[in-house]
């Protein structure tokens, strides 16, 4: 396939450097987004890069479309808030032939999880409450958790939502007992469309017996979930509107969403899976892949159900300038969501010695990440402390406060477990750092 045009997308950047006492350098950066959305890409060697070396990230996603082990994808790449990499590469349908673009929407799913806890840390930093409260003090439904055995010691805390040690589960994922409960009483994963409301959800959950005692282990399930709807009721506001005015706006997300407005509906990516031979199939709602049954694709027009840990729409510009915001330590532009010190963390471990260890011996779960604590063991080039996260149709992201990097790649393929693309977007763009 020939090579697909860069676009050319503005967040044009402007670094300020400050010498602190110490005379380490800081960088606050302020990106001014185009009113045309175009994101302008600066040069690598501007931000200690190489352009010959950086061309590599093309050629290797070029690579996995050429094998069609994924339609299209589109990638982004910044360094101290420029942003030097942005591609779309391949198709965002292959049977309409539509091209991938850098503004292609797509089903984020579980990236959807750090903005609903960036959420819960702006209430948490207006004093709505501490992390050690209990959730059933916004949701009584919560107040006496159980075991498979019988009633727990301690109830769930807002640190254990946020650190996936609740005890909840995923129902598609767990074949115990649990699990098995969670199906049939209708407990919903977050992907799927219907006419309920997370409370609804959320208090059917509540009913459902724990994995385990809260704090003693780590398990993804729908912990933020929870979270989102205690943002609702700390807040008074639905998730979305939160979400809307308190995040999106602000950081000028105008494209980041629960539900696809029609007028954008074109430019959403179709979700794909392995097909005959070498080829792919698309996926449609109730189609089963593996052991799973698809559901919640295509969500347009609008709804009451708003998923904090799997609802999202997105594009990769979009969600750069949300990541940039993090790494800047809380603000973009002029506009502060979270304080430094929140940011600190929200990106440390806090699952300590939990055994197994939630994401190998290489990394520890920060409030909403994935964190790296041993750089030998991760077998990858990043940092110690970078932190990131995926969503389970593709998409994925991280963030190096070391080399101030912020990373993005978009695909829509399920399961990605066959094609390691977001390993080799990681590597190629850290070898393309020469200073």
């Amino acid at each position: 396939m020939p090579r697909m045009k860069r676009f050319r997308l503005s967040f044009f950047a402007t670094l300020v450097v400050a010498l602190t006492a110490t005379g380490v350098a800081q960088y606050e950066v302020r990106l001014k987004p185009d009113p045309t959305k175009k994101v302008e890409v600066a040069k690598a060697e501007s931000v200690g890069m190489s352009s010959e070396r950086l061309a590599r990230v093309h050629t290797a996603m070029q690579g996995f479309v050429d094998r069609h082990q994924v339609a299209g994808v589109v990638t982004l790449l910044a360094r101290q808030g420029q942003v030097v990499e942005l591609d779309a590469i391949g198709l965002q349908d292959v049977e309409t032939k539509r091209p991938m673009k850098p503004d292609t929407l797509f089903f984020i799913a579980s990236m959807t999880k750090p903005i609903t806890t960036t959420a819960v840390m702006m209430l948490y930093e207006e004093g709505k409450f501490l992390l050690t409260d209990r959730v059933s003090k916004f949701i009584p439904a919560f107040a006496h958790p159980k075991l498979t055995t019988g009633e727990t010691r301690r109830e769930i805390t807002i640190r254990d939502l946020l650190t996936h040690r609740s005890g909840l589960t995923y129902g598609f994922s767990d074949d115990g007992p649990v699990g098995r409960a969670y199906r049939a009483d209708g407990v919903i994963d977050g992907l799927k469309e219907t006419n309920e409301t997370i409370a609804d959800n959320v208090e059917r959950l509540a009913k459902e017996p724990l994995l385990f005692e809260p704090g003693t282990k780590w398990n993804y399930g729908l912990s933020t979930d929870v979270l989102g709807r205690v943002v609702e009721v700390v807040s008074g506001m639905p998730l979305d509107a939160f979400f809307r005015t308190r995040i999106f706006e602000p950081l000028k997300m105008h494209d980041t969403f629960f539900y696809v407005p029609e007028d954008k509906a074109s430019r959403v990516a179709t979700l794909y899976t392995d097909g005959p031979g070498s080829g792919l199939k698309p996926i449609q709602n109730g189609d089963k892949v593996g052991n799973n049954v698809v559901e919640g694709l295509m969500r347009r027009g609008s709804s009451r159900y708003f998923s904090g840990g799997a609802g999202l729409i997105s594009t990769a510009p979009d969600y750069a300038r949300f990541l940039q915001m993090l790494l800047n330590g809380g603000e973009l532009e002029g506009v502060r969501l979270l304080g430094p010190k929140t940011i600190e963390l929200m990106t440390v471990s806090h699952t300590g010695d939990l055994t197994p260890s939630p994401q190998g011996p290489a990394a520890g779960f920060g409030l909403g990440f994935r964190v790296i604590t041993d750089l030998g063991q991760s077998q990858r080039t990043a940092s110690v402390g970078t932190y990131s996260w995926g969503g389970i149709w593709g998409t994925s992201f991280w963030v190096d406060p070391k080399e101030k990097v912020v990373g993005v790649l978009m695909i829509q393929q399920y399961p990605t477990t066959s094609v390691p693309i977001a390993d080799v977007f990681q590597a190629m763009a850290y070898q393309a750092i020469v200073r």
